[in-house]
């Protein structure tokens, strides 16, 4: 150690302050440790807040506005044609940014969470050297590694500042609307992104290697969400690989290969939403006894314990879903191990949603991967134009799923398609946390008008119960 640098002890060193660090970091503190959280930022959020989960759901809020404007036309209403100011767009997202960073700058204080703004690398299993801060060093007897994860770039190719290639980062920086743009990847990111673009005007097109949009999601709930998206994009080509990018003054050329009219096209912006990669280098791991998989990830029990006794890790960087509430558990867990409380990540339904017009949200079992492992089911479904709510909001197109063990009759699995989907996926969710049986859903009385109904009568199409549905009778 260099003379006149200042080093520190900690109990708990957290590293990334997204919403897997500051939830172990805050989570530790109300346990009574000693918590110091580090991240490069000055304030806590992490990519999530700053470019990522609240930046993309206030555009998107905002493009559901002008679709809403425009679906009202047909029940009477006319808005006109909306008017577009960038600069206020993106002082609005200024706003919501800084309103909820403040928060966590406030929680942090309160806690008496110590904040430190610089780059860590660790020395050892219980020291690490800081970065650009006023810290040199800091020892902890535990580390929470919470560095997150980045968005791949296309293979030959980086994402330069300002550049016409973009990543999600990029996106949400909304320097321009393109009069052309082009989404590679038909992930959630890329219809997110893409929906955004369309509703301020761009002409987009998207581009995915698979011969279907939102791999891994039952095709009964993308289906309604493909269809309203080929009415606002130009075009969506499946099964089709773009072989280069390439940059110049008039905009991005694109080579494809496979089910496009052209082989060759340019777009005046192109967003790379191929998926992400951990966070896991250049940190000083190899001086630690952490263990990476053959992918870049750091390797986790449930306890969310590496293979180094003092350093734990949460997050994008141990993989799986890439979600800030799955971080934020994982936080919490990693917290209370540490505390010496019983805690474990023993989640049986992590929650997705994907926030496109209309939306689409599932958690636990999904009907695909009961289908892989052979696990025999039984899947009721409650289409929306059946729904009296549905009807009113002019949004028939959505569709109520739920998975069941025909033997016990649990309920494994919830997809709803359709508006507001976000908070409707919080009743699948509990259902199957706590075992509840489909009779339970049931027979649990739901709101009419509304869209939470769809739910309760899903179920009762197993029962053969349901009201506004002709369903197969089942004997008492």
């Amino acid at each position: 150690m260099v003379m006149g640098e200042l080093s520190q002890e900690t109990e708990i060193l957290v590293i990334g302050s997204g919403p897997g660090g500051y939830a172990a970091a805050f989570r530790a503190a109300d346990l009574g440790l000693d918590v110091t959280m580090v991240d490069t930022a000055l304030r806590p959020g992490g990519v999530c807040l700053y470019k990522g989960c609240i930046p993309s759901k206030t555009f998107l809020f905002l493009s559901e506005l002008i679709h809403d404007a425009q679906r009202a036309e047909s029940m009477g209403i006319t808005f006109g044609q909306p008017r577009i100011d960038l600069e206020a767009l993106r002082t609005w997202k200024g706003k919501v940014i800084d309103q909820m960073a403040g928060g966590l700058v406030s929680l942090s204080n309160r806690r008496g969470v110590q904040v430190l703004k610089g780059r860590a690398e660790f020395e050892s299993s219980d020291r690490v050297r800081l970065h650009n801060s006023e810290v040199s060093h800091v020892k902890f007897r535990h580390a929470i590694l919470a560095t997150g994860s980045y968005p791949a770039p296309f293979p030959g190719t980086d994402f330069k500042p300002g550049g016409r290639i973009m990543s999600s980062t990029g996106a949400l920086a909304l320097a321009d609307i393109p009069e052309s743009m082009l989404i590679l990847g038909g992930g959630y990111v890329g219809l997110e992104l893409g929906t955004v673009y369309a509703a301020l005007g761009s002409r987009v097109s998207l581009v995915e290697l698979e011969d279907r949009l939102l791999l891994g999601v039952d095709q009964d709930l993308v289906q309604p969400l493909h269809r309203k998206l080929e009415t606002i994009f130009e075009n969506i080509r499946l099964k089709t690989k773009v072989i280069s990018l390439n940059e110049n003054k008039n905009g991005v050329e694109v080579t494809f290969e496979g089910d496009a009219d052209k082989t060759s096209q340019t777009f005046d912006r192109v967003l790379v939403a191929i998926g992400r990669k951990p966070a896991s280098q250049h940190i000083g791991l190899e001086n630690t006894k952490v263990e990476l998989d053959e992918k870049g990830f750091v390797v986790v029990d449930d306890k969310m314990r590496t293979t180094d006794q003092r350093i734990f890790a949460v997050g994008d960087v141990v993989g799986g879903y890439m979600l800030a509430h799955k971080a934020t558990r994982e936080g919490k867990v990693a917290a209370e191990v540490i505390a010496g409380q019983p805690s474990a990540f023993d989640v049986r339904a992590m929650p997705a949603v994907v926030y496109t017009d209309p939306q689409i949200a599932w958690c636990g079992l999904t009907e695909e991967q009961a289908r892989k492992e052979n696990t025999k089911i039984d899947v009721q479904r409650f289409p929306w134009k059946f729904s009296g709510r549905a009807t009113t909001m002019g949004a028939p197109e959505g569709l109520t799923k739920i998975i069941i063990d025909p033997g016990t009759q649990r309920i494994l699995g919830v997809g709803i398609t359709g508006r507001n989907t976000e908070g409707l996926i919080s009743e699948g969710v509990l259902a199957i946390e706590m075992g509840a049986l489909v009779e339970d859903m049931a027979l649990s009385v739901h709101p009419h008008p509304t869209l939470s109904e769809t739910e309760g009568e899903a179920a009762e199409i197993f029962l053969g119960s349901a009201t506004h549905i002709l369903a197969k009778s089942k004997k008492a």
